[in-house]
């Protein structure tokens, strides 16, 4: 998939967006209404009415980039449709992207280290 890896910022805007608007209005949306720097590297994830599509807008160090998608069957598990951000991380992320249940997703558990038996 073309698009942000590694450890990245996520927020997912959780109020639906009009998806006609392209990445200049998604980036100065980023800045007006969630306060935010969308030149930060951070992700930032817009929502329409309907759960079936998703929009990305972030800032690569060259440019602003728009990715969209929309899923053929099913739909995206949202939060509760309210004003405000949530963070995900970027396996929450990539988990929204596939249309999986991004909540299920959590941080690596710490694993004890054997004890040399000697």
């Amino acid at each position: 998939m073309i698009g942000p890896a590694g450890a990245v910022r996520v927020m997912v805007a959780t109020k639906p967006v009009d998806f006609r608007k392209g990445a200049d209005d998604l980036a100065a949306l980023v800045r007006e209404s969630l306060g935010a720097d969308p030149f930060s590297g951070t992700v930032y994830v817009f929502r329409a009415r309907r759960a079936d599509r998703v929009k990305l807008v972030y800032f690569d160090g060259t440019g602003v980039c728009l990715l969209s998608k929309r899923l053929e069957d099913g739909t995206f598990c949202w939060p509760a449709v309210t004003d405000g951000v949530v963070r995900l991380t970027a396996a929450q992320r990539q988990a929204l992207l596939e249309g999986l249940d991004w909540r299920r997703v959590h941080a690596a558990r710490p694993t004890r280290v054997p004890v040399a038996v000697g």
